[in-house]
């Protein structure tokens, strides 16, 4: 063994020697950090738990506010199953998150195609296109509901320019849903246009330059191309949105409170009625509980396609 080899093997084994060190003073020092973050961590995880284990205990039982309670078991679940108002809320909700989450999909996409395109002025349209985003739910209701003034609001005047008669917007019960769904796609179908302009940014040139050769349309290359390489963008977005539609509360509550009637009482709006201006605590909680695996299960459901979706490979290898 030459000079150099030996040398060569002890600084290794220095090497290994101050890595394990190294490795034992790590484990020393996170065991050592465990006094400070426990206490953090158990105040974190009581904000989280307890408020839910306390729903889940007054599901179980009939309180009314002022009142005393009586353990009722799965009664207040069951009543769900004969509540003609929860099935109303329940497809309600499946109205609103549809029309407020497909509206913006396909404004914002067209949104984000259009200023991919390098244009004048393209930087000040687009921060202006993103400005509802920043505007505050009260702020944003208090306007709507001017523009919604049958007589003196702003859309009536200009559906009146075409030639369209006016509309009752959210005083109506057959257009509250579609009204309120058309500002949750004014504020938020930016938010979709700013996810899939990050997919197009990050998009390769080599197939529109192919399919240039070949003659392609730019119909054709959208559909073709652009389309399958920013679906995982778009799928992104829809979770997103699907999520935010289904828990959307204070627009709603401040324009409308659910009516007119409970034309757009809303499952969040029902749970809210029913447990502090109704005083129902227990009846509240299991609409509270029900809503929520909902929730998760739906978003569940979502992430498990994401992952087993083949657009996800194609925009990796993209």
């Amino acid at each position: 063994m030459s000079v150099e080899t030996g040398s060569a093997l002890s600084g290794a084994a220095a090497a290994g020697s101050s890595a394990r060190a190294s490795g034992k003073s790590i484990e020393r020092t996170a065991k050592d950090y465990w006094p400070f973050v426990l206490p953090a961590l158990i105040i974190v995880s009581s904000v989280i738990l307890f408020p839910w284990l306390f729903t889940i205990w007054m599901s179980l039982n009939e309180w009314k506010l002022g009142g005393s309670i009586h353990f009722a078991g799965l009664s207040n679940y069951a009543k769900l199953f004969t509540d003609e108002r929860f099935r109303d809320a329940v497809w309600q909700t499946i109205y609103y998150t549809v029309l407020a989450t497909g509206l913006p999909l396909v404004i914002g996409t067209f949104a984000a195609v259009i200023f991919h395109e390098k244009f004048p002025l393209r930087g000040v349209l687009r921060g202006l296109y993103i400005m509802p985003m920043m505007a505050t739910p009260v702020a944003i209701a208090l306007v709507w509901v001017m523009m919604f003034h049958p007589q003196l609001g702003v859309l009536n005047y200009l559906l009146s320019l075409v030639g369209i008669p006016p509309q009752l917007w959210v005083f109506s019960p057959k257009t509250v849903i579609p009204s309120l769904a058309l500002i949750e796609t004014w504020q938020w179908s930016p938010l979709v246009m700013l996810i899939v302009l990050g997919g197009l940014a990050s998009l390769p040139t080599e197939p529109y330059e192919s399919a240039m050769i070949d003659g392609a349309t730019r119909w054709q290359m959208f559909h073709k191309i652009t389309l399958p390489l920013i679906m995982p963008f778009i799928m992104v977005a829809l979770i997103l949105r699907v999520i935010d539609a289904l828990k959307s509360f204070d627009i709603i509550f401040a324009i409308t409170q659910g009516g007119p009637g409970n034309a757009s009482e809303t499952l969040n709006i029902y749970l809210y009625n029913t447990a502090f201006p109704y005083r129902d605590m227990g009846y509240g909680s299991a609409l509270a509980v029900v809503f929520f695996i909902i929730v998760i299960g739906l978003s569940l459901v979502m992430l498990w396609m994401r992952q087993r979706n083949k657009w996800d490979e194609q925009g990796a290898d993209a």
